[in-house]
């Protein structure tokens, strides 16, 4: 399935969701506000190259935590109990000529919907109540008047078509509570693992029992969402329709794919987002949602992105909540410069851009529904 195709047959479902060069690091990279683990940095070697064989390491100044899993680079992820700059320490590190590069481990945090609702679970269908699939200028859930017909038109993409099962959507993030009467359905299965044996990795893929996808955030095979970020997320793209459950998803037919790198906090790193993306890669996904931002550039994290790009994957990101232009203060990972990247901003029921939402009149490229989503 090529790029244009795989735009145009599952953009709008991963859209409202997210509302909710090659270069060593330099202090154009890192914005004042960008969080990273103190003491950690992700070093790119050249091919065949170890942490062992740099100086840095013989000299005591960095150790190695971990080689980060994938398939397009040499990385690892280095801790350092030096007290110096990062930039200094990045500096330092690639005068070895084996470093391609040396970054911080920027930690990432959920982008949650900033306008709240505040309703129970309910037991009967809700999809009235949803006026990001169809505004009927009444529906908003706090009664105020919106637009007619300022949605995304699910009821016209229904006539067409509901979605499908062949359709694999990773919901990076949280995790997804598969369980969840709404979504159990419509959740992807590893078959190969699922048929085979436990503590064996049947499909060889280097994860033991992955059946419903990865935890990258605890290291298992247990993808659970302990937060409800990821799960809010893979509702509106995925919930089952016709069962007299909540809400209905934009695609009544899906195969929602968890992988978690933000933990029960809602919170992540660069080594653990590279990872999950990289999982998402494997198997060779259709769409990628990624509601979530923060940190600053990361050659890392843009490599992982454009080995997406590769395959023809769609890399949906959250403009972010911080109610700032990306133009101007850039927001990570959407303001990527990568062809899959789509970068997403957030509007009303009264068809206006929400208070929170970031925009950008070149690096954001389009908003869906996002305040007061059920």
């Amino acid at each position: 399935m090529t790029l244009e195709l795989k735009k145009s047959f599952s953009l709008a479902a991963v859209g409202l969701c997210s509302l909710s060069l090659q270069a060593g690091i330099s202090s154009n990279n890192i914005t004042p506000e960008a969080e990273f683990v103190p003491g950690e940095l992700i070093i790119k070697l050249r091919d065949g190259f170890t942490i062992s064989d740099l100086s840095s390491f013989k000299s005591g100044l960095i150790r190695q935590k971990r080689k980060l899993k994938t398939s397009f680079g040499n990385y690892f992820v280095a801790q350092t109990s030096s007290k110096s700059s990062i930039q200094s320490l990045t500096a330092i590190i690639e005068n070895d000529e084996q470093v391609l590069y040396a970054e911080p481990n920027f930690i990432y945090r959920s982008i949650v919907l900033q306008e709240k609702l505040n309703f129970l679970a309910p037991n009967d269908p809700k999809l009235s109540e949803l006026w990001g699939m169809n505004n009927t200028g009444s529906n908003d859930p706090n009664g105020s008047r919106g637009v007619e017909g300022a949605d995304i038109d699910a009821y016209k993409a229904w006539e067409v078509t509901t979605g499908s099962k062949d359709v694999k959507v990773a919901v990076i993030d949280t995790g997804i509570d598969f369980t969840h009467p709404d979504l159990a359905e419509n959740i992807w299965e590893n078959e190969a693992e699922a048929n085979g044996e436990t503590g064996v990795d049947d499909d060889e893929n280097g994860f033991i029992d992955d059946v419903k996808g990865w935890d990258f955030a605890n290291g298992d095979s247990n993808p659970y969402d302990g937060h409800s970020h990821g799960t809010h997320c893979a509702g509106t793209i995925g919930a089952v329709h016709n069962n007299d459950e909540g809400v209905a998803g934009v695609m009544a037919e899906v195969s929602l794919v968890p992988i978690k790198f933000l933990s029960d906090a809602g919170s992540g790193t660069t080594a653990n987002a590279v990872e999950a993306i990289n999982y998402a890669t494997s198997l060779d996904v259709d769409v990628m949602s990624n509601s979530w931002g923060g940190g600053g550039f990361s050659s890392a994290l843009k490599e992982a992105i454009e080995a997406a790009a590769e395959q023809g994957i769609v890399f949906v990101a959250a403009a972010g909540n911080s109610s700032s232009d990306n133009d101007t203060r850039p927001h990570y990972p959407s303001n990527y410069q990568v062809e899959n990247v789509v970068s997403v901003a957030s509007h009303t029921a009264q068809d206006a851009l929400s208070s929170f939402s970031c925009y950008g009149r070149t690096t954001v490229h389009i908003a869906a529904p996002g305040s007061r989503i059920l």
